[in-house]
């Protein structure tokens, strides 16, 4: 198989394998075959054709998605801070984590939220996103975290006990002194202040639903507002 491809000019060859197929993988090894990724009960490797031509193969899974929600109350001018269980640095944050494979970002913030508070919120709008490369966490990938605007629905807050070991409502005036929250924390209290005081059109990155060129499929665009 491996000449007649050769033959035909293809450039790369895929392999998918179950986990109980193992001693297939050993075989494709000795014949030149990579890892890709695995994933379940399967890995998937491959084989560049042409050993002059270096490898145009992207790699998988370059980075992980982690999402907060950022529960504004207007009328008070508080934000929902919460610190996290069973963690090296005890600082006042967003609740968040990963988004799902498949979820949009402003569901995960919405259900995040809920599943470490209790509080049912709305999503509004993006106001700031942060990279970072060698993230710990990540298992070498780098890192993407996006935080979300929400609105409050409810106010009344049920912290999960396995995950978080305060919960509160914060003065936003306060979170931009707090000596115990990091520097994305004192960032966003600048942003949120400045939406508070001139108006969120200053800050927000508002998301439009759009059609794909693939046939039934769709998007969303995140951009400042055209007008």
């Amino acid at each position: 198989s491996l000449s007649s491809w050769k033959e035909n000019g293809l450039e790369t060859v895929w392999l998918q394998a179950a986990m109980t197929q193992g001693s297939y993988m050993a075989i494709a090894a000795y014949h030149g075959f990579n890892f890709h990724h695995a994933e379940g009960q399967k890995a998937t490797l491959f084989l560049g054709l042409d050993p002059g031509r270096e490898s145009r193969v992207p790699m998988f899974a370059s980075h992980q998605v982690g999402v907060s929600g950022v529960v504004v109350n207007e009328e008070t001018k508080e934000v929902l801070v919460v610190q996290d269980k069973g963690r090296r640095f005890t600082l006042w944050k967003f609740p968040g984590g990963l988004s799902d494979l498949g979820e949009d970002i402003a569901k995960t913030a919405e259900r995040e939220v809920f599943e470490e508070t209790g509080l049912k919120t709305e999503y509004l709008s993006i106001l700031a996103f942060r990279q970072q490369h060698d993230h710990p966490g990540a298992f070498g990938r780098s890192d993407l975290y996006i935080l979300c605007r929400l609105k409050p629905l409810t106010f009344d807050l049920n912290p999960c006990a396995e995950e978080i070991s305060a919960c509160q409502w914060m003065k936003v005036e306060e979170l931009k002194r707090e000596v115990h929250a990091s520097s994305i924390t004192h960032r966003m209290a600048e942003l949120i202040d400045l939406g508070l005081r001139d108006g969120w059109d200053k800050v927000d990155i508002c998301s439009t639903k759009m059609e794909s060129i693939y046939k039934g499929k769709t998007f969303h665009m995140f951009n400042r507002p055209l007008s």
